[in-house]
C-alpha cells in the first residue's frame, strides 16, 4: 500500500505528504505533478490519473499559498455582496462557490455592511490582497454601482442580479418577466382588483419587478393602485396586510418577495379569512419554506445553479476565449400553488 510506504516517514518528519511525495510514489517529477495540479494540457490522461490516485491515497492537500508563488496565480475568485443576508444574495454566492469547485478554483467573498464608497473600497482592497483573478459583485442597491463605476477594477468582473447596469457586464435573472408572469396568473384568474407589495427603494430588484406589475396590468388593461413600498421582511407584510384588510378593496396581492407575502398570508388568517378563497397572495423567490407553509405559496422561481454556472464560465471566458458564454437573461419560472385561485363574486 502507498499509505504503508509513506506512514513511516511522514511520522518521523511530523509532516503532511509533499508533493515531493506524490511525485516519488507516482514515479514521475514533481513538475509533472505541478502540472496535473494546475489543469496543464500536455500531461498525457493515463499519468494524470496515476498522479491522482496518489494524491487521493495520500490524501494530499495542495498548499494554495506556495502555488500561487509558482504559478502567479490564485485560482481564487472574489464576491462583494452587499446583501449576503438576503435568501437571493445567499443562494447566488453559494451558486457561485458551487460552480467555481467545478472548474477547480476557490472564492473568497467580502460582505459589506453599508454601501458607501469606503465600505466598498475596503471590501474591493480585502479581495485584491487575496490576488484574486475575477469579481463578482452581489449588490442589489442602485448606489452600490454608481460607486464602483467611479472605482479602478483591475480584473474581470461581472455584476448580478443588475439588469440595465454595468452593460457588457450584467448576468442577471430578468425580474420583469418574473413580475410580469405573477402579475398575468392573477389576471387570468379573473382577478381585476390586485395589490403589489413592492421592496424597499433603490433596490434593484424591486425596482425591476414593481415595473414588471405594472406593465402587465397595463398590458392586460386593467386599472391599478400605486405600490407600497416595503422592507423585505414578514413583519411589515403582516402589518401591512393588518392595514389594507381594514379597506378590502382587493382580491390579490403580488408581494415582491416570499418573506412578505407570508406576513400577508398571517394578516389573512388573523382576519379570520380564507387563502385563496378570500385573498389570492403569489411571492418571490420559491425560498424553502414557501412550500411548506398553509397553504403552500405560489411564487415565482429563480435558477440560482445557473445563474452561478454562467457567472463563473462569463469571469473565465475573459482569460479564455473558448470558455466564454452567452450573457442572455435567464427568465424565471412561476410555480403555481394552493395560495392563489379564482375570486369569489
Amino acid at each position: 500500500m502507498i499509505e504503508a510506504e509513506v506512514s513511516e516517514e511522514q511520522a518521523q518528519r511530523g509532516r503532511a505528504p509533499s508533493i515531493r511525495d506524490v511525485a516519488r510514489l507516482a514515479g514521475v517529477s514533481h513538475q509533472t505533478v505541478s502540472r496535473v495540479l494546475n489543469h496543464h494540457h500536455s500531461i498525457r490522461p493515463e499519468t494524470k490519473q496515476r498522479v491522482l490516485d496518489v494524491m487521493a491515497e495520500l490524501q494530499y492537500k495542495p498548499n494554495r499559498a506556495a502555488r500561487a508563488l509558482v504559478t502567479s496565480r490564485s485560482r481564487t475568485i472574489g464576491v462583494l455582496s452587499a446583501s449576503s443576508t438576503q435568501y437571493g444574495a445567499a443562494s447566488t454566492i453559494a451558486a457561485v462557490e458551487a460552480a467555481a469547485r467545478v472548474a477547480g478554483y476557490w472564492v473568497t467573498t467580502a460582505n459589506i455592511e453599508a454601501s458607501d464608497a469606503a465600505s466598498i473600497a475596503d471590501g474591493l482592497a480585502h479581495l485584491a490582497a487575496q490576488g484574486i483573478e475575477g469579481l463578482v459583485v452581489i449588490a442589489p442597491q442602485v448606489r452600490v454601482f454608481e460607486t464602483l463605476s467611479e472605482l479602478s477594477i483591475d480584473v474581470p468582473y461581472v455584476t448580478m442580479q443588475a439588469a440595465g447596469h454595468e452593460a457588457g457586464r450584467t448576468l442577471s435573472v430578468d425580474q420583469i418577466a418574473g413580475a410580469r408572469l405573477a402579475t398575468r396568473h392573477l389576471i387570468s384568474l379573473g382577478h381585476r382588483n390586485v395589490y403589489h407589495l413592492a421592496g424597499p427603494q433603490d433596490w434593484i430588484e424591486a425596482e425591476a419587478r414593481m415595473r414588471g406589475f405594472l406593465e402587465e396590468m397595463s398590458a392586460q388593461d386593467v386599472a391599478t393602485t400605486a405600490p407600497i413600498l416595503g422592507d423585505w421582511t414578514a413583519d411589515f407584510g403582516y402589518h401591512a396586510g393588518r392595514e389594507l384588510l381594514t379597506v378590502r378593496d382587493f382580491t390579490a396581492i403580488f408581494a415582491s418577495n416570499d418573506q412578505m407575502a407570508i406576513g400577508l398570508m398571517h394578516a389573512v388568517r388573523d382576519a379570520g379569512l380564507d387563502i385563496p378563497g378570500d385573498v389570492s397572495i403569489v411571492g418571490f423567490d420559491d425560498i424553502p419554506e414557501a412550500a411548506h407553509v398553509w397553504p403552500p405559496l405560489t411564487t415565482v422561481r429563480q435558477d440560482f445553479a445557473e445563474l452561478g454556472r454562467r457567472c463563473v464560465a462569463r469571469l473565465l471566458g475573459d482569460r479564455d476565449p473558448e470558455a466564454a458564454q452567452s450573457l442572455e437573461t435567464i427568465t424565471p419560472e412561476l410555480i403555481v400553488r394552493d395560495s392563489t385561485g379564482r375570486p369569489a363574486f
